[in-house]
């Protein structure tokens, strides 16, 4: 959702064309614009973070064991980020509307074709090969999302709204992932995945649609905040913009966990129903989503974004590492079990929170004319995550059972805290 261009490439063509860009666009446009920042970002996030909440449902009418279920929600992971970095890119050159707009209507149309040949029928189950395939497809378009919508806030709002601005755009992946674990289960179960997949492409259908009736570039006088800023190495040759990025990847490695596993563990090893399960998860994503809000106008206010994402680092370990004892003591002490929806919803909370503050440092690292490949770079590590975790989890599994996922998870966290210790 970009809107940063240079003076040049604002310039109106002539007085009359620049007299009607200041009719369309008075001082609050950037809230609208903001506003389809969230909307393509919930309903990409709805596709991958719903689909994996919908894990259970899945693992049973595909037929799949837990390694092939892995396989298939890390392979929409790796087609995110595989496509992320070259998405930003574009973004970066042909700008947010365009590439926006090809994204969330390619993804729209391969998801409705998902909901017409890639689901289980009484007359025939799609193989795993196909499934990964096809959520690898879907992984690769919908990654335009991310980049292009991010792009946006460096230009249309000051350096004391931005960390605000982000945060409330980043509110959008637990926004997205929360009715998504609320409703698709539930609708799998119910109506099978074709009414899944079918309803996810009207909602990127509908965030295309309002991209193209409300995103547009800003007028030229909406540039100054990009123009100051836009100086710099390009993020790519920027070691800081590295080691940002790779911070935010090691960090989201435990969210990840939490919401591509977190219904089978609360399921297998809780004992939990698809209620207690959506309602988990549903109530990570809405704690995710205050305290996102929260953190951007905090550190607005305070400048203190590094040592918000050291604490946020830090506290994110202790909970899971309190998880993991928790799980260890409830092999001996069934009642702790039903203590675990608790501890899963404190943790994915305590690891999504940061999101919108450590995007923000990013993007004044990176200069608001890189913002797109910057933010871009960070996402394909996270994704990286989503494609990784999965395929990992089953075999930790295998070898050390629950803790071991949940300590592997505190470890990652704990990895991350000392990069963020460096203040750029």
């Amino acid at each position: 959702m970009s809107a940063i261009v240079t003076r040049n490439d604002c310039q109106p063509a002539d007085a009359s064309a620049g007299a009607s860009a200041r009719r369309a666009f008075g001082p609050n446009h950037r809230w609208k614009v903001l506003g389809i920042g969230v909307a393509a970002n919930a309903g990409f996030s709805a596709t991958f973070s719903g689909i994996p909440a919908t894990a259970v449902a899945m693992r049973q009418g595909y037929h799949l064991d837990n390694a092939s279920l892995g396989l298939a929600l890390g392979l929409l992971g790796l087609g995110v980020a595989l496509s992320e970095l070259p998405w930003g890119v574009l973004t970066d050159r042909w700008g947010d509307r365009r590439v926006l707009l090809t994204g969330l209507g390619a993804t729209a149309a391969w998801l409705f074709i998902m909901a017409l040949l890639v689901v289980p029928t009484k007359m025939a189950v799609p193989g795993v090969a196909l499934l990964s395939a096809s959520l690898l497809v879907a992984g690769l378009l919908g990654g335009s999302v991310n980049g292009s919508s991010g792009r946006a806030i460096m230009g249309w709002f000051g350096d004391g709204e931005r960390g605000f601005a982000m945060s409330i755009r980043q509110t959008a992946v637990p926004l997205g992932g929360g009715l998504g674990a609320l409703i698709l289960p539930s609708l799998a179960l119910a109506f099978g995945f074709a009414a899944v997949f079918g309803l996810l492409a009207v909602v990127s259908a509908l965030s295309a649609w309002f991209a193209w009736r409300w995103l547009h570039e800003p007028p030229a006088e909406s540039g100054g905040h990009a123009a100051a800023a836009a100086s710099g190495p390009a993020p790519l040759r920027n070691i800081e913009v590295w080691r940002m990025s790779t911070a935010i990847g090691l960090l989201c490695f435990p969210q990840v966990a939490v919401l591509t596993f977190g219904s089978v563990f609360l399921h297998d090893f809780a004992g939990m129903g698809t209620l207690v399960t959506s309602a988990s998860l549903a109530a990570v994503q809405t704690g995710a989503m205050v305290m996102r809000v929260w953190s951007g106008r905090f550190t607005d206010r305070h400048g203190n974004r590094r040592p918000f994402l050291k604490l946020c680092s830090a506290l994110s370990a202790f909970a899971f590492l309190a998880l993991w004892l928790l799980v260890i003591g409830a092999a001996g002490a069934p009642w702790l079990l039903v203590l675990l929806p608790l501890m899963v919803i404190v943790a994915g909370i305590s690891v999504s929170a940061w999101h919108g503050v450590a995007y923000t440092e990013l993007a004044t690292l990176a200069g608001a004319g890189h913002v797109g490949t910057a933010l871009s770079l960070a996402n394909s590590f996270v994704f990286i995550g989503f494609c990784l975790v999965p395929i990992a989890i089953p075999w930790i599994l295998v070898a050390f059972a629950w803790p071991g996922v949940w300590l592997a998870a505190a470890v990652c966290a704990v990895l991350a805290w000392p990069i963020f210790l460096r203040q750029a």
